[in-house]
Protein backbone atom coordinates (compact mmCIF):
# COMPACT_ATOMS: atom_id res chain seq x y z
CA UNK A 1 0.00 0.00 0.00
CA UNK A 2 2.99 2.78 0.71
CA UNK A 3 4.63 1.82 -2.47
CA UNK A 4 1.37 2.46 -4.08
CA UNK A 5 0.91 6.10 -2.20
CA UNK A 6 4.65 7.03 -3.68
CA UNK A 7 4.06 6.14 -6.96
CA UNK A 8 0.17 8.25 -6.78
CA UNK A 9 2.56 11.26 -5.35
CA UNK A 10 5.36 11.28 -7.47
CA UNK A 11 2.85 10.88 -10.79
CA UNK A 12 0.42 13.87 -9.13
CA UNK A 13 4.28 16.12 -8.74
CA UNK A 14 4.85 15.34 -12.84
CA UNK A 15 1.46 16.99 -13.26
CA UNK A 16 1.06 19.62 -10.83
CA UNK A 17 4.81 21.28 -10.78
CA UNK A 18 4.30 22.37 -15.00
CA UNK A 19 1.30 23.30 -14.34
CA UNK A 20 2.21 25.38 -11.74
CA UNK A 21 5.06 26.94 -13.77
CA UNK A 22 2.56 27.34 -16.84
CA UNK A 23 -0.18 29.60 -14.61
CA UNK A 24 2.84 31.59 -12.78
CA UNK A 25 3.89 32.71 -16.39
CA UNK A 26 0.54 32.88 -17.97
CA UNK A 27 0.33 35.66 -14.96
CA UNK A 28 -2.54 33.55 -13.23
CA UNK A 29 -2.35 32.77 -9.50
CA UNK A 30 -0.45 29.30 -9.05
CA UNK A 31 -2.78 27.94 -7.04
CA UNK A 32 -5.33 27.31 -10.09
CA UNK A 33 -3.24 24.49 -10.99
CA UNK A 34 -4.49 22.32 -8.34
CA UNK A 35 -7.59 22.22 -10.38
CA UNK A 36 -5.85 19.72 -12.39
CA UNK A 37 -6.71 16.86 -10.01
CA UNK A 38 -10.22 17.34 -10.02
CA UNK A 39 -11.43 14.53 -12.05
CA UNK A 40 -13.25 15.91 -16.03
CA UNK A 41 -14.13 19.19 -14.91
CA UNK A 42 -10.81 20.44 -13.33
CA UNK A 43 -9.04 19.88 -17.10
CA UNK A 44 -11.68 21.34 -18.94
CA UNK A 45 -11.70 24.92 -16.37
CA UNK A 46 -7.94 24.71 -16.98
CA UNK A 47 -7.68 24.55 -20.65
CA UNK A 48 -10.93 26.86 -21.08
CA UNK A 49 -8.74 29.44 -18.46
CA UNK A 50 -6.01 29.14 -20.36
CA UNK A 51 -7.34 29.41 -24.08
CA UNK A 52 -10.15 32.25 -23.67
CA UNK A 53 -9.12 34.77 -20.45
CA UNK A 54 -6.81 37.19 -21.41
CA UNK A 55 -3.11 36.53 -19.99
CA UNK A 56 -2.62 39.45 -17.20
CA UNK A 57 0.94 39.38 -17.88
CA UNK A 58 0.40 39.85 -21.80
CA UNK A 59 -1.81 43.09 -20.42
CA UNK A 60 1.68 44.45 -18.62
CA UNK A 61 3.99 43.88 -21.66
CA UNK A 62 1.31 45.90 -23.85
CA UNK A 63 0.88 48.69 -21.71
CA UNK A 64 4.64 48.88 -21.17
CA UNK A 65 5.28 48.96 -24.87
CA UNK A 66 2.41 51.92 -26.05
Amino acid sequence: MVPEFFHVAIVGLMILVPMFFIYKKAGFHPAWSLLVFLPGLGLLLIFLQLAFLPWPNLQDQQGQES
